[in-house]
């Protein structure tokens, strides 16, 4: 590891000792911090798993996580290497471990380089797997009694108001899918028959959004049945007027909502692999202070 034969004098070997055992600590707090955005992050993927389509988007977190817990662990391990290097009955014990050391702190670089690529590059995948997962998502909305989707309805209601938005890419993906079931649709009600025949699939459609679209801001009781049709509602005119409903579409706010967090761990990610490479170059020159001193 060492490339040519130098000294340094004591005060020097304390101040390189200092700096490595400084920057190890920080090592430390930022990769326990990256480990937490890592966590963070992949729970909550995995709350709204029922609407992603695939799980290669966790390769963002599961990076994230290994590094920080990597990069944390040899912070410590570096710090105590640091504490020792000044005693020179301490130090040797620690020499037959610097080299695997050495190694592991490039896979942690490498790790942390990893974990920026893919938060920077995997947003497509993750606006596809939104994108489907969605459209399944509603596309099953009623299938409360299918095995498999009893819990869509529940899924898809609470995320459209904790997230204030509706439908996929608007709130017009719900005029195109049947969200209620035939169980609660009376086959008997001329209205029932006469919308099911309008349709080549025999589907229910018509222009409304379940009541979690509803925007509870808006002055005027919820608007949510017959949107489009103006003579069904009292003073209303649905081209002109505000809708009382969200029209923003779930797959923006969540991927918007997603990208930020990995923004998020884009930037704890790079601020912890400087200080890796810091804390690795401070070793090296302690080392060779140590073993030519």
């Amino acid at each position: 590891m060492v490339l040519f034969k130098t000294k340094f004098t004591f005060q020097k070997r304390v101040k390189l000792a200092q700096t490595l055992w400084l920057l190890s600590w920080i090592s430390v707090l930022i990769g326990s911090v990256t480990f937490g955005l890592g966590v963070f992050l992949k729970v909550q993927l995995w709350i709204h798993n029922e609407v992603m389509d695939n799980t290669v988007a966790h390769a963002v977190p599961n990076t994230v996580i290994t590094a920080g817990l990597v990069g944390a662990i040899l912070g410590v391990f570096a710090g105590k290497i640091s504490q020792d290097s000044l005693d020179m009955a301490k130090y040797p014990r620690w020499k037959p471990f610097l080299l695997p050391y050495f190694f592991l702190t490039i896979l942690s670089c490498l790790l942390c380089l990893a974990a920026l690529f893919l938060s920077v590059f995997m947003r497509g995948s993750l606006e596809e797997s939104l994108k489907i997962g969605l459209r399944n998502g509603i596309r099953f909305y009623k299938d409360t009694d299918t095995p498999g989707r009893c819990y869509q309805k529940r899924t898809i209601d609470k995320l459209q108001m904790d997230f204030q938005c509706c439908g996929n890419n608007h709130y017009k993906d719900w005029f195109e899918v049947q969200w209620i079931s035939n169980r609660y649709l009376d086959f008997s009600s001329k209205e029932v028959k006469d919308r099911i025949k309008s349709n080549v699939d025999g589907r229910y459609l018509m222009d409304s959004v379940p009541f979690s679209c509803c925007n509870p801001n808006s002055p005027r009781p919820c608007i949510q049945m017959q949107i489009t049709n103006n003579s069904a509602h009292y003073s209303y005119n649905y081209q002109t007027d505000e809708l009382n409903i969200w029209v923003q579409g779930c797959r923006e706010v969540l991927l918007s909502y997603y990208t930020g967090i990995m923004a998020t761990n884009g930037a704890a990610v790079t601020l912890f692999f400087l200080i890796q490479v810091r804390a690795n170059i401070h070793q090296h020159k302690t080392e060779t202070i140590t073993t030519h001193s």
